[in-house]
């Protein structure tokens, strides 16, 4: 006989699911409010309805059109260009820097990992007056490399963060295998090690993509109207009027950039969720 599950496994199902769903709601609500913001007459910007209303598109014609000095289209290439850089590096070395920390065995190794996380926790905007004063001697304002290197910098310790955790538990003993059968230490890495982390570099790389993506602080005062990313651009959106503020135009243009990366996250999240835990049961 099936056992019956008693009332403290209920309770325990409807507090779970109540809880999820207060964080979904609380997640939710404010891309809600942008979409439905997003759809209003400008004339009924403010208008507090709950659901839309003065339903209209031209929110989304004005985020990209140019003619208000507004170059949304262009941002987000901008942006594509800088988060595929910094992904691709970041990957790079973040991938060779987490086998190095889990396989080899040397001293103060947890130090070091411990100095890489702790740069995560560094405040961006104490380093901001010397690294605008450096790339001005070196030329590097308003070019891709100014705003490429230092979201290396930022994303690195959270790439080599989520790939040790996976890497520590790696059956090693496979890649010892395919020494004996004659692999060489690059063979066995590219041909073993990499396979087995594919679900962590996947997971890996689409989050070092939206921590490039979402990034303002640096981006704001290193780029110019040439190579400004999405998130600069839009906070610099101007309206039809003097003064105006178009926050019609400003959710539009906030959906634009938000929804391709809801998408990405949503048609790749099993191979997220499969990332995030590899490394976190032993088998």
């Amino acid at each position: 006989m099936v056992p019956r599950p008693d009332r403290r496994d209920r309770a325990g199902g409807w507090r779970t699911g109540i809880q999820a769903a207060v964080i979904v709601l609380w997640c939710l609500l404010p891309f809600y409010w942008m979409v439905v913001t997003s759809l209003r007459d400008v004339n009924f910007t403010f208008d507090t309805t709950p659901w839309p209303t003065h339903v209209t598109l031209d929110n989304y014609r004005a985020a990209l059109s140019t003619s208000s000095g507004n170059h949304l289209v262009r941002a987000l290439g901008n942006s594509l260009i800088i988060g595929t850089c910094v992904t691709i590096v970041g990957l790079l070395v973040g991938i060779f820097a987490s086998y190095a920390l889990a396989k080899l065995r040397f001293s103060y190794r947890g130090l070091v990992l411990g100095a890489i996380l702790g740069a995560s926790m560094f405040p961006g905007v104490a380093i901001v007056t010397p690294l605008f004063q450096l790339f001005t001697n070196i030329g590097w304002i308003d070019t891709y490399q100014g705003l490429i290197v230092p979201s290396i910098s930022f994303v690195l310790p959270l790439t080599v963060y989520t790939l040790n955790s996976f890497f520590r538990e790696m059956p090693w003993d496979l890649e010892e295998a395919a020494r004996i059968d004659g692999c060489s230490p690059a063979g066995a890495f590219v041909r073993i090690i990499i396979p087995l982390a594919t679900p962590a570099i996947f997971t890996t790389a689409i989050l070092a993509f939206i921590a490039s993506w979402n990034e303002y602080l640096i981006a704001s005062l290193l780029s110019g109207a040439r190579v400004q990313p999405v998130t600069v651009a839009i906070a610099g959106f101007t309206g039809s009027q003097p003064h105006q503020e178009p926050y019609t135009a400003i959710m539009a243009a906030g959906v634009i950039v938000v929804v391709p990366l809801i998408f990405l996250v949503l048609a790749f999240q099993r191979r997220i969720v499969s990332g995030l835990t590899a490394g976190g049961v032993k088998g």
